[in-house]
């Protein structure tokens, strides 16, 4: 594809909407760099979680929030990411470290090292880049060229994440989500919303493909239109 106009797309959402499948398809679609901002948050819950930091302890996340060196590649067909060097990609997704992760986001000085991170890989992305997470309309990048919010029913996103999860139950799964959105959407430092000017795409009754479509068209109008 021939190089387009760079443009900075901000994908939210909760968990279980399909924003990393769609982002990374409509990334890869569209000559994009990808994103994923979950795992940047995972990744440091994980380090806690590794080196015996008291996840109860705000002070003490705090304190550690700036030692973990962590390194996102944006490529979409190949997404890594490292701390200190080492491949956590495997590792940051166990339950264990999805228990934990809501409590270590909400702690401001956590948000302020991964937004500092995350805005400066936006910045260096050339061609343009597809962000997703949960606060990048409203708080990471809110002057991104296009914002799209995903929507699903909690039975949906049930259904989709304990199929991504090997082994756990939809009734389980659904009340995890629950708590989750709960937790993000109730925190003081950079909530899970939606951004005034983001266009809501609702997922509950589309595949995957219609999804991905859905936002490849949304950028590529956004594009014509710069």
């Amino acid at each position: 594809m021939e190089s387009a106009t760079p443009v900075i797309v901000a994908i939210d959402g909760p968990a279980g909407t399909g924003k990393s499948s769609t982002s990374k398809a409509v990334a890869a679609q569209l000559g994009l760099s990808y994103l994923d901002t979950g795992a940047q948050y995972r990744a440091i819950t994980w380090w806690m979680v590794s080196n015996g930091i008291d996840i109860g302890d705000p002070s003490a996340i705090a304190a550690a929030a700036g030692k973990p060196e962590i390194v996102s590649g944006t490529d979409p067909q190949d997404p890594t990411i490292t701390v200190d060097g080492v491949d956590v990609a495997a590792p940051i997704r166990t339950q264990e470290v999805s228990s934990k992760v809501s409590a270590v986001s909400a702690v401001p000085e956590v948000r302020a090292r991964i937004t500092e991170l995350q805005r400066s890989i936006a910045a260096s992305a050339e061609q343009g880049i597809v962000v997703e997470g949960r606060d990048i309309g409203t708080t990471v990048l809110p002057d991104a060229d296009l914002k799209i919010f995903l929507t699903a029913s909690p039975e949906a996103r049930a259904a989709r994440r304990s199929g991504e999860l090997k082994g756990s139950d939809v009734h389980s799964t659904r009340e995890a989500l629950i708590k989750r959105d709960a937790a993000d959407s109730s925190r003081k430092t950079s909530p899970l919303a939606k951004a005034d000017d983001a266009v809501e795409v609702d997922t509950t009754e589309l595949t995957l493909a219609q999804v991905i479509e859905c936002v490849v068209t949304l950028v590529e109008e956004k594009r014509a239109g710069k």
